[in-house]
């Protein structure tokens, strides 16, 4: 006997909008990329949902258009989340706090605006329209066809047998063994409405507990083991300690060792560590505040209340102790109030450089460019010692277009600072979208022939270079579980800032030890003391 097409095809439909509903709320990471799979999780939203259609249907309840509508915005909201949840640790190395980076969309989008064409702006807009649309045009599909299908006493009874077995293997796997999927998945992951009730819980406690900041550390000192020279604080973007991962470190290898040589040629000596960083794969600017303050800062409120305190910082000390401070700030194009925080004289933000060259990444300039514009612009300045915060920007992520070195520094004031070919090289190295690494060490290891030519060109100039990574660059090249450790690096000709170092826990030449320091904000005084006044 043959069942007519026309009395399963709502069955059918009813199979289809469950499975497409369940993989909307349910989808995995596909680690290290942006792009989702469903593994054969069960939601126990949509169990519950089923229940609440199947019950509306058996009191003879009908359910309005109006509800559908607005239980499939609920569900796009579930679906947002749950893709934020899920792909945030992969690319970012953290979860996500809406309280925190929330705040930080707007900054994001008007760099993206600032760098890429209008019609690229435009057409982006436009496509995540289409897909927001279409993705609630499939949910409200969806749940109107579980809906009408309930309407039928056979297959209310069978869709909620399903809904209920599914909460109890939910409720099971909360007090129980966890159930997992034939690939190793977990069969009922967590409940997107977790994941938002975590985040409410986040806002009510960052608004509600009063936050109080421990003391500044002392930094009395007239730093007499660097008077006279330059001090240059360098924090390299993205410079972690997975760049000494055995998958990272052969291919960092010869950057490292030429490095090494422009040290060596220039008749100085290098101290290394590691330090464990407040962020992870972005949020430079905690990492920053948090060295020159001595205040550990792991999140941005604390970043604000800091800046409305009266504090010392290590630029302030340095200008007591007659230095003239300078921000070098390539990736600056906006209001920066920290600067007033911190206490520099100057500061050198995208305008003042006036970069006319090639453009690369997402802030333009590049970090050779920045230095040699720097020497330029404080050519004619008083012959005051320099103490300089650096932070660079040609490690941003997502690494690619790397710019080429240029041996020739003199070149890099000039409109076309590279030749032909270089530069069709460079701008023919697009971002893999699917494996960082290569990009990843292409940007560290033009810093690293940055700094060393900088070195070259100044051998003559007693100097003190401070290298310190800001955070590890995003799970996607540091990889899951990574630590947040990054290493730091002293470069002098002083033997005796070397040597204090060493009694404080660095190891001499570029390898770090595999023990941490601590904390960044730890390093403030191992620093104040290696430059300071003692025996």
């Amino acid at each position: 006997m043959t069942v007519p097409f026309g009395r399963v095809r709502p069955w059918i439909a009813a199979a289809v909008a469950v499975l497409l509903l369940d993989a909307a709320v349910t989808f995995e990471n596909v680690w290290p990329t942006p792009a989702v799979r469903w593994t054969g999780a069960i939601s126990i939203e949509l169990a519950v949902v089923v229940l609440a259609l199947a019950l509306s249907h058996a009191l003879n309840r009908s359910v309005s258009r109006a509800a559908l509508w607005w239980l499939s915005a609920l569900w796009m909201l579930l679906t947002i989340g749950r893709y934020a949840e899920v792909t945030a640790p992969a690319l970012y190395g953290r979860d996500v706090n809406l309280y925190w980076d929330a705040r930080f969309i707007p900054d994001v989008a008007a760099m993206v605006i600032r760098v890429a064409p209008l019609w690229m702006v435009i057409g982006a807009v436009a496509a995540a329209a289409v897909v927001l649309w279409l993705v609630h045009f499939i949910v409200r599909w969806s749940f109107a066809r579980i809906n009408d299908v309930t309407a039928s006493p056979p297959a209310r009874r069978l869709l909620s047998v399903l809904a209920i077995a599914a909460v109890a293997g939910f409720v099971i796997g909360r007090f129980g063994s966890r159930a997992e999927t034939k690939s190793g998945h977990v069969l009922f992951p967590q409940p997107v409405v977790e994941t938002y009730a975590h985040q409410l819980t986040l806002v009510v406690r960052a608004v509600a507990k009063p936050k109080t900041l421990p003391p500044s550390p002392a930094m009395p000192s007239a730093f007499a083991r660097v008077r006279g020279a330059d001090v240059f604080l360098v924090f390299i973007e993205s410079y972690g300690a997975i760049s000494y991962a055995p998958r990272l470190a052969a291919d960092l290898a010869p950057a490292r060792a030429q490095l090494q040589a422009d040290i060596d040629a220039t008749g100085r000596l290098i101290a290394s560590a590691l330090v464990r960083s407040p962020t992870f794969g972005g949020s430079s600017w905690l990492a920053h505040i948090t060295l020159l303050s001595g205040i550990e800062v792991r999140e941005p409120d604390t970043n604000a209340l800091l800046m409305t305190q009266h504090r010392d910082t290590l630029v302030k000390a340095f200008s007591r102790a007659g230095f003239r401070t300078v921000g070098l700030m390539p990736g600056l194009r906006q209001r920066w109030p920290e600067g007033a925080f911190y206490g520099f004289d100057e500061i050198y933000g995208a305008d003042a450089l006036a970069y006319r060259g090639p453009e690369f990444g997402w802030f333009a300039i590049p970090d050779q460019f920045a230095l040699a514009r720097f020497d330029e612009l404080e050519a004619k300045r008083t012959a005051q010692p320099r103490f300089v915060m650096f932070p660079t920007i040609s490690t941003h992520f997502p690494f690619r277009p790397t710019p080429p070195y240029q041996p020739d520094w003199t070149r890099m004031m000039l409109e076309k600072p590279y030749d032909g070919p270089s530069i069709v090289r460079a701008y023919a190295r697009q971002p893999d979208w699917v494996n960082f690494v290569p990009g990843y060490v292409e940007a560290i290891s033009y810093d690293f022939a940055v700094l060393g030519g900088y070195l070259r060109r100044h051998a003559d100039r007693d100097l003190v270079m401070i290298l310190i990574g800001d955070h590890q660059p995003p799970a996607a090249v540091s990889g899951p579980g990574a630590g947040w450790d990054v290493p730091v690096h002293v470069i002098a000709s002083r033997r005796p800032i070397l040597d204090r170092l060493i009694a404080r826990g660095f190891r001499a030449g570029l390898q770090p030890d595999t023990m941490t320091l601590g904390s960044m904000h730890e390093l403030l005084p191992i620093l104040v003391d290696a430059f300071g006044d003692g025996p």
